[in-house]
């Protein structure tokens, strides 16, 4: 097994059933499965994420990498990893268990949604974000799917997850692994250059851009013409999507979606402008337009993923348990790799069963600027 992370070392038990009552299966993979359970002593809910030991091996790098991470990490909006135990032939994660559900889930069903409420997600996004910068770890796969809400609760927040892809900036060092989500990666990224924390800046202006008009800014069902929309930075603000938000939403979206690292904002300087810090976020309601198009671009997103948010919020209120306690945990699935191996999962996944070879990935429909809007 792999040696010592950062953090406690793994603890051994004879059964983990004695520790934890397992309640019901959450999600399933080829080579692990995520448990609803309930901590014998303190009756806390938890998300237990069973690898099998056969799984990690020749990746057993990857694994200490994403525990390492997870343990140095203690933010109210990232999932928390509560410990590791090793049983049998399995390794067990007891994950925190959150409840919202998926971001997109819930801005579909509000019935008012807007600039203000866009600039509050962002907002606390970048405030995590900030901090694992701070703390020398770059996500690499920030994207709507791996943001959830914590409860059910009107005002929730938000919670990153999936750590799969992250990785310690080690002192004079660079990154050059070329990973992440095709349509969230950063140009340098795909043009394989060396890059730094400011991919995850990139990956955060994609997201408010959706936010705000419910398509993506970069689209094409072919990879090699997507990446180089994505390589020229080639987005547009289109009308009537784009019609009533503000001049001030989209002059912070193209400091972070910003082709040149060195000029794209930080966490911080993002944090400091005025759609985030000041009053320049929109109070007018943009809910139908923005979920029309979510449901139009997204709805198939979820399919690929070995742990839907929605079915965990649906099996929680079965079991009538209240929303402290209700929750998911952390999604199964990873980001892909963008240059993987053939015929292998992607490196830099702790899990192989969570894979998706190139290509497979199943595409959202075109950017609403090339249709009649219904």
């Amino acid at each position: 097994m792999p040696g010592e992370v950062e953090g406690p070392r793994w603890k051994q038990a004879e059964d983990i059933r004695d520790i934890y009552d397992f309640r019901d299966v959450l999600g399933t993979g080829a080579f692990s499965e995520v448990i609803l359970a309930e901590d014998k002593r303190t009756q806390k809910l938890v998300a237990i994420k069973c690898i099998a030991k056969k799984a990690l091996e020749g990746k057993e790098g990857s694994m200490e990498n994403e525990i390492a991470v997870l343990h140095k990490i203690k933010h109210p909006n990232i999932v928390a990893l509560d410990d590791i135990y090793e049983s049998g032939g399995h390794l067990y994660l007891i994950m925190q268990l959150v409840s919202g559900g998926e971001l997109f889930d819930r801005i579909v069903e509000k019935g008012f949604y807007t600039e203000r409420d866009a600039s509050r997600l962002i907002f606390q996004v970048l405030d995590a974000v900030k901090y694992l910068h701070d703390l020398g770890i770059v996500h690499r796969d920030l994207k709507p799917e791996n943001l959830l809400y914590y409860s059910l609760d009107e005002d929730s927040k938000i919670m990153i997850s999936d750590f799969g892809l992250s990785k310690m900036e080690d002192p004079g060092s660079v990154l050059s692994t070329a990973c992440g989500t095709p349509g969230y990666v950063a140009p340098e990224v795909l043009a394989q250059k060396p890059y730094s924390k400011a991919v995850d800046c990139w990956s955060i202006g994609v997201i408010a851009y959706i936010l705000l008009c419910g398509y993506p800014p970069f689209y094409d069902e072919n990879d090699a013409k997507l990446f180089e929309q994505i390589l020229k930075a080639e987005y547009e603000f289109d009308s009537p999507y784009w019609d009533d938000i503000s001049d001030s939403a989209k002059d912070f979206i193209r400091h972070l979606m910003e082709k040149d690292p060195e000029k794209r904002f930080t966490c911080e300087q993002a944090l400091q402008h005025p759609w985030i810090a000041g009053d320049t976020a929109l109070d007018k309601n943009i809910h139908q337009s923005v979920s029309e198009q979510i449901k139009k671009n997204f709805a198939k997103s979820k399919w690929k993923q070995a742990f839907n948010a929605t079915a965990v919020v649906r099996h929680m209120r079965k079991l009538q348990l209240g929303t402290s306690q209700e929750g998911q945990g952390q999604p199964a699935s990873h980001g892909e790799q963008l240059t993987p191996t053939a015929g292998g999962p992607a490196a830099g996944c702790c899990c192989r069963d969570c894979c998706v070879e190139p290509g497979s990935e199943l595409p959202p429909a075109p950017p609403p600027s090339s249709r009649a809007m219904d």
